[in-house]
């Protein structure tokens, strides 16, 4: 047989194999691979799960099969909707945690090319309303059926910090018409579509309002008991975004929906769901952007930075403060960047560098004072105040009181500081405050001092809903171990133990230091 022409010969060498119609170029899906292998499931067992979930959705006519399912792991194929919302679900429902369809690796339609390289960050413009109204969706399901959803993997801060740098730094893209309605069909699938209609001035300022309660009350009572009500308010806030509103109240539903997501992920730290809420974190960091906010996008990543020293990565923190500040820019105000200094020294403090420490929290106190209140904050810095800024300063120091023992003198005056301003409502920082000075007495070895503070903290402590306050506490606890021959340190330490509960998740035992 002769040999075809040049040009039929390039284009058949240059053409993609297929089999029976499919790409079979295609790459495998790892993510979905690796979240089916915890599973447990056969493919045969997943494709009847998918049959029998869509059946229950009012879609009897959805037949999977075994070899579909392999084809999308296998060969990377994305199913058509309700797949991807159906595995979703299943996932979710088996792995207690939220599991989305970009967790899954499953690309919609429109979404062609390069993969986003950590677990799609950054998103597609205008992705951020389905994103955030699917991950709350997945949420509120886990907390229907009392799963406790915490069992995925924290993201790195150098890996968070390289996914979304030049994201962040970007403008953002324009927006669309006032009654245009961009988003793709694929990413209304999961959205409710009563909550995808108009809204006026003055339902926003109500969503507004609402976001004040909630932050008054988890500032209050924590935020194990408000946490469901501020992922339902977000999960509608993502179906009211799905329409175009003209500009000036599209960008308040913005700054609305980020205001709930950083909520939803304060108090999902508060409670010990780690992963769900650097996943919130990361969302309002968006809703920030699609708004115009970059101040309000940097704040939301400092709240991840500031998980991150909690839980004993500083590195981590210190790579998540450089992204938080490079992408404010020059638009935050002088207490926003004092707030930044405050978390960065703390980060410092955990790693034992005191003398940059000091630097930071000198640099933290200039622009405190150098912010005249000219300009009015906004309202999710106005509970940073000078109460906070000490409070900050003491917990900073008597971090690095466990490298300079010598420092513990400092928190020690920057807590009683703190605790002399702390007014209204704010119980939890008081015992925040309250432990962080029982800490610092016994470091520097005056026990008696101790154990009033520590006793102070305790009576409040079971009025709060913060998992946080009893990891503070369970550090506290290690530092009577040197006292425990003393009669009244014996008994603060058998009734600190009666009243523990058992560790957070991924939390440690009583004793054990989790951030320093």
């Amino acid at each position: 047989m002769a040999n075809p022409p040049e040009g039929v010969a390039r284009r058949l060498l240059s053409t993609k194999p297929r089999f029976w119609g499919l790409d079979v170029s295609r790459r495998p899906n790892t993510r979905l691979a690796d979240l089916f292998r915890l599973t447990g499931w056969s493919k045969g067992e997943l494709a009847r799960l998918v049959n029998r979930q869509a059946a229950a959705q009012g879609q009897p006519q959805l037949a999977t099969d075994t070899s579909r399912v392999r084809r999308w792991i296998d060969m990377g194929e994305t199913p058509r909707d309700p797949v991807p919302e159906v595995l979703a679900t299943l996932f979710t429902e088996r792995l207690g945690r939220v599991v989305t369809t970009e967790d899954l690796g499953l690309r919609r339609p429109g979404e062609a090319g390069k993969r986003p390289s950590l677990h799609g960050l950054p998103w597609a413009p205008r992705r951020t309303a389905s994103v955030l109204t699917e991950f709350t969706g997945m949420d509120l399901m886990l907390n229907r059926r009392g799963m406790v959803g915490a069992g995925a993997a924290l993201a790195a801060g150098s890996a968070l910090s390289d996914a979304m740098h030049d994201w962040l730094l970007a403008a953002p893209a324009p927006d669309a018409g006032p009654h245009d309605n961009p988003t793709s069909p694929g990413d209304l699938a999961g959205l409710d579509r009563y909550e995808a209609a108009p809204i006026g001035s003055e339902e926003i300022t109500a969503l507004e309002h609402s976001v004040e309660i909630f932050r008054a009350w988890d500032a209050s009572r924590g935020g194990g008991l408000q946490r469901k009500a501020v992922v339902g308010q977000l999960n509608e806030v993502g179906g009211m975004l799905s329409y175009r509103h003209p500009p000036h109240l599209q960008r308040r539903l913005w700054g609305v929906a980020a205001n709930l997501a950083v909520l939803a992920g304060w108090m999902s730290h508060d409670v010990g769901m780690e992963p769900t809420a650097q996943k919130y974190f990361v969302i309002a960091a968006h809703a920030a952007r699609e708004g115009g906010d970059r101040p309000r996008a940097g704040e939301a990543l400092s709240r991840a930075a500031r998980q991150m020293v909690h839980l004993g990565r500083p590195d981590d923190a210190m790579d998540l403060m450089q992204l938080a500040r490079s992408g404010m820019g020059d638009e935050s105000l002088p207490r926003t960047r004092a707030m930044l200094c405050t978390i960065e020294a703390w980060a410092l403090a955990a790693k034992g560098q005191g003398q940059a420490m000091r630097r930071m929290l000198g640099e933290a106190e200039d622009l405190f004072v150098s912010d005249r209140g000219r300009v009015p904050p906004p309202s999710w810095m106005q509970m940073f105040d000078e109460a906070d800024l000490y409070g900050m300063e003491a917990l900073a120091y008597r971090t690095l009181a466990e490298h300079e023992p010598a420092a513990a003198g400092t928190a020690e005056r920057h807590a009683r500081q703190a605790l002399s301003l702390r007014v209204g409502e704010r119980r939890r920082s008081r015992i925040f405050d309250q432990i962080t000075l029982a800490s610092a007495f016994f470091i520097s070895d005056d026990p008696d001092q101790a154990d009033r503070y520590a006793r102070l903290a305790l009576a409040a402590i079971g009025e709060n809903s913060s998992h946080r306050t009893w990891d503070r506490l369970r550090e506290m606890y290690r530092l009577t171990g040197q006292y425990a021959g003393s009669p009244g340190i014996a008994d603060l330490r058998e009734e600190i133990a009666e009243a523990m509960p058992e560790p957070s998740r991924g939390g440690a035992p009583l004793g054990v230091p989790r951030s320093v």
